[in-house]
């Protein structure tokens, strides 16, 4: 993601994100449509919670670094996880120290189990080594110490528990699956939005992301407008606008009528 990617994603919103990935993502039949939300990610710790409070919009938009986590043994609890072949972590390596600067780590624990999967030592060592945030879709702890960073941090759940009690670091830089229906890929744009939520643009979707989104914005523009200004000429006012809208998905034809139309 060049700099003017960047500076162009930051225009919009997660929700702008996800009426893109709506209209562009492909989704096999049976499929569950989700345009890259990741549900029920809250943010928890860095810098991002005392302007979170203030109920304003704050963006972390950085690559994906994918962290697997697996059960360590069978009777660990938790699904097993889709996972690599073998693991790519060397023994003795610890994980924290494999997360580059300027990117997200995306942190996957098995559902089900109680344990933490990133806790004050590692979270430390993450923000040391200058990541733009950490998403954990499992549980975290230590949450006074976490307080203390600068890197912010989201994740499902909490806990008490240590990794060790459940869960092993097995895998990087892996596709993680069956996150609610979302793959994350290595590289793929996490667009965290403090006041709206998380989404995943597939990063062979950017380019068409970036272009959807300007003329997209305009339409729903004109109908906020058109709605807050209805009066006599509405309906003139929204026949001229009604063949964009619908080009962007803002607006759906009705089962019944001619030329009748819902917003979404």
């Amino acid at each position: 993601m060049s700099e003017q990617q960047l500076d162009r994603l930051q225009q919009y919103s997660a929700c702008d994100i996800s009426d893109a990935l709506l209209k562009l993502e492909k989704v096999k039949d049976g499929g569950r449509v989700c345009a890259g939300f990741l549900a029920d990610i809250v943010p928890r710790a860095g810098w991002i919670i005392s302007r979170s409070h203030a109920q304003t919009s704050t963006k972390v938009i950085a690559p994906a670094f994918t962290v697997q986590f697996q059960p360590k043994s069978p009777c660990n609890g938790g699904d097993v996880l889709p996972k690599a072949s073998t693991s790519n972590i060397e023994p003795g390596t610890q994980w924290s120290d494999l997360i580059p600067s300027g990117t997200v780590a995306v942190v996957q624990q098995p559902e089900g189990q109680r344990c933490a999967v990133l806790g004050g030592i590692h979270a430390l060592n993450i923000d040391r080594r200058g990541a733009k945030g950490v998403i954990v879709l499992g549980r975290i702890r230590d949450l006074q110490e976490l307080q203390q960073l600068t890197c912010p941090i989201w994740s499902l759940a909490t806990s008490t528990v240590g990794a060790s009690a459940e869960s092993k670091a097995y895998a990087t830089q892996v596709p993680l699956e069956q996150v609610g229906g979302v793959t994350i890929k290595p590289g793929d744009i996490m667009f965290c939005d403090t006041a709206e939520g998380v989404v995943v643009i597939p990063l062979d979707l950017l380019d068409d992301v970036l272009n959807f989104l300007p003329g997209h914005v305009k339409a729903e523009e004109g109908i906020k407008y058109a709605v807050k200004n209805a009066t006599v000429g509405r309906d003139t006012f929204m026949a001229g606008l009604t063949p964009l809208a619908v080009r962007f998905g803002l607006l759906l034809p009705m089962n019944h009528g001619k030329n009748t139309y819902h917003l979404i």
